[in-house]
């Protein structure tokens, strides 16, 4: 073992051996530590007491052993949470969204692990809470909340709640006029309501036993939940669904999506007894998103070959595909994000060459004009308007060294002003810092975006540790945006790079297709041509690289693992999606069903079998040498189940061939996100960069 590396002073928990074997499309499988899967998971998730006894014993001895073999880290965790915590403006507050006669923002108490929602009237007065969430925490172990959201008339607001885990959300509604709280509750909710135009009820969506979106219902205030009215069914287990609302207020939209797929559903919020009125019925392969003014929809898609998107219209009475006509036509290279529709203005989020900008176009005369920033990576993002009839609209900005900001920006006169700067407590020079986006080069002859950070002091002579985080599922992009416990490893001298790798849609929309499915390998060969890069470059050395990666980003981290642990000085996988074989022949655990398009079915299919079998990294464990390796599990976790990492971490030990530790740390009150309280979570951040740091032989504790 590494001398820099925690020895505890117990050997690890041994997980038994019971085999089961499986054989499907004529290929036999064993799984040993099968017996880790709770058979009552369903009801488990709702209270946790009901876990099997000799399943809780392993994961206890797994924590105690995780504890013996992180202790000596436990002065350098408090370092660090000290470190991070001083970063933050404990008493920090947004800046307040208009909205008709207020403005609704978010702000903390200092000490105050979670936000209080307040208002004050447009026109001057005083704030008022509408709800302290840090009261609403009090004596639960656990806490996290849902949708938070007033009604039209601004006299009621509707919140969920979550004190598991398990992302079952309970409905709560209260008078804003006395601040009370009705007695009326709906459970097992998916956390997100819509107001109805009037504010006299709510569309929500119910998730059933297996924790799926089955059911879109209305409620009327003041009625029993019994008595709620069913919207929308979804017969097809394989699709989320969800409720929303346009931007100006007149539609209800009931939105049904996997991963490849999308049907929208439309309602008008004046008339909540109205029957949906189909968009466009679902076809295969084809998305799309609405948004409406004055009549007219605004439908970003990618129907007839628009691979990167494009936004059509269509008559909101006649919605079908028949009456769709482009409006921002399709650019190959030029990725959609997102849209935004207000009533003299279109406004929508775009990714060129890998970097964001917003584009406003105006309804009257077609002019366009674009607001875009000038460092090499950056993160922006529109959010925070609620209203329609506007000529403003508000989006954040961030860079790897720049703090957060908030901009108001009229679209008409293109004034641009900025209305706050996250502000670090303890203090932070952007010009100590230095900004790269480099290309790394990959096999096949695509280069690989890599967003970089680290000190100016930092030499880059192959001697600095380097943090490499990765995910590359979804299309899901990880922006370059400011993170000011990073700058804990950073000050350091970590290098703290992100490996934008094929299967997140940095560079269009084919960058995600070349990704996934059967061609997901690209995404764990890409990360390793990331970490050959920043060796190459002299960024770092391969015994200095420490991977991270979380959720599918964990799936990641058990590939590279598997195919170039030699390329690794160590491995952190937080809940980590290894078990993918197992996942995904598995049809009653939530996220399955709509998983296939981005993975394979096989069940189905013969050839998603075998291309999920050749990287599953609990199957592909071989007798070999592996870094040190932390991973971090939930207990209540429905999107990546406990046992996963827990399989994983058994397999691991009982095959490798080295005395590297594998520690397993599973949080025995929390879900999919870890500790919901602000700072809460800092304890499993400064245990992932203390881990880090120990590899690194860099556990000096700062001084004074």
């Amino acid at each position: 073992m590494n001398d820099a590396l925690p020895k505890p002073t117990s050997l690890p928990p041994h997980a038994d051996r019971r085999p089961v074997d499986d054989t499907r499309h004529g290929i036999a499988r064993t799984d040993d530590y099968g017996w880790l899967r709770a058979g009552n998971w369903q009801a488990m998730f709702k209270d946790t007491s009901l876990l099997e006894p000799a399943i809780r014993a392993h994961l206890d001895a797994e924590n105690a052993y995780a504890d013996a073999a992180l202790g000596d880290l436990d002065p350098l965790k408090a370092a660090l949470i000290a470190e991070m915590r001083a970063r933050i403006k404990e008493d920090d507050s947004s800046v307040p969204a208009p909205d008709g006669p207020f403005a609704y923002g978010v702000s903390y108490r200092h000490g105050a692990e979670y936000p209080r929602f307040v208002r004050r009237p447009r026109e001057g007065g005083e704030e008022s809470v509408i709800l302290d969430a840090e009261r609403e925490a009090e004596g639960i172990d656990y806490f996290s909340l849902g949708g938070v959201e007033h009604s039209p008339d601004h006299a009621k607001l509707a919140w969920s709640y979550d004190d598991k885990g398990s992302e079952f959300y309970t409905v709560t509604l209260r008078d804003l006029a006395t601040g009370e709280d009705r007695a009326e509750r709906i459970e097992n909710t998916s956390g997100g309501v819509e107001w109805d135009a009037n504010s006299t009820g709510f569309f929500y969506t119910r998730l059933d036993d297996n924790h799926r979106p089955a059911e879109v219902f209305y409620h009327v205030l003041g009625t029993a939940t019994a008595d709620d009215r069913l919207i929308y069914e979804e017969g097809d287990t394989g699709f989320f669904m969800g409720v929303g609302s346009t931007q100006s207020g007149d539609y209800i939209v009931v939105d049904i999506h996997d991963h490849e797929t999308s049907e929208a559903w439309l309602i008008p919020a004046g008339d909540p007894s109205a029957a949906p009125r189909l968009v466009a019925p679902r076809e295969t392969g084809v998305e799309y998103d609405v948004d409406e003014g004055d009549g007219t929809l605004y439908i970003l898609t990618n129907a007839d070959g628009a691979r990167d998107f494009k936004i059509v219209t269509a008559p909101a009475i006649s919605p079908e595909r028949a009456h769709w006509t482009d409006l921002v036509p399709h650019e190959d290279g030029r990725l959609l994000l997102g849209h935004l529709v207000l009533k003299r203005h279109l406004i929508w989020l775009e990714r060129r060459n890998g970097l964001p900008r917003i584009v406003v176009k105006r309804l009257l005369d077609g002019v366009e004009h674009v607001v875009a920033f000038d460092e090499e990576a950056y993160s922006l993002g529109l959010g925070g308007t609620y209203e329609y009839d506007t000529d403003e609209i508000r989006f954040s900005y961030s860079s790897l060294t720049t703090p957060n900001q908030t901009f108001d920006y009229n679209v008409e006169t293109r004034e641009r002003r900025l209305l706050k700067t996250q502000e670090v407590p303890s203090g932070h020079d952007p010009a100590d810092y230095v900004t790269r986006r480099i290309l790394a080069p990959a096999a096949d002859g695509e280069t690989i975006p890599v967003s970089i950070v680290y000190r100016k002091d930092t030499p880059l002579d192959g001697s600095a540790p380097c943090m490499l985080y990765g995910y590359g599922s979804y299309g899901i992009t990880i922006p370059a945006s400011f993170n000011t416990n990073c700058l804990s490893l950073v000050d350091r001298g970590f290098v703290w790079a992100i490996a934008h790798i094929r299967g997140g849609k940095d560079k269009g929309f084919r960058w995600y297709e070349a990704g996934r499915r059967e061609h997901k390998r690209n995404t764990f060969t890409d990360f390793i041509a990331v970490a050959d890069n920043l060796v190459a470059e002299k960024f770092t050395s391969y015994p200095r690289i420490v991977a991270q990666g979380g959720s599918a980003g964990g799936m990641l981290m058990g590939a590279v693992a598997n195919m170039a642990p030699e390329k690794f000085g160590g491995i952190i996988a937080v809940v980590p999606f290894v078990d993918v074989i197992n996942t995904m022949l598995d049809d009653t655990l939530p996220l399955t069903p709509p998983e296939w398009p981005e993975w394979g079915n096989p069940i189905a299919s013969p050839a998603d079998y075998a291309t999920i079998a050749s990287y599953s990294p609990y199957d592909n464990v071989t007798a070999q040498r592996y870094p040190p390796i932390l991973a971090l599990a939930g207990l209540t976790d429905p999107r990546v189940t406990y046992w996963e990492p827990a399989k994983w971490v058994a397999r691991l030990r009982e095959r490798k061939t080295d005395d590297n530790p594998v520690i397993l740390r599973t949080n025995m009150g929390a879900g999919h996100g870890g500790a919901s309280g602000r700072f809460a979570k800092l304890d499993e951040v400064a245990m992932i960069y203390a881990f880090a740091l120990k590899l690194m032989g860099l556990t000096a504790l700062p001084k004074g």
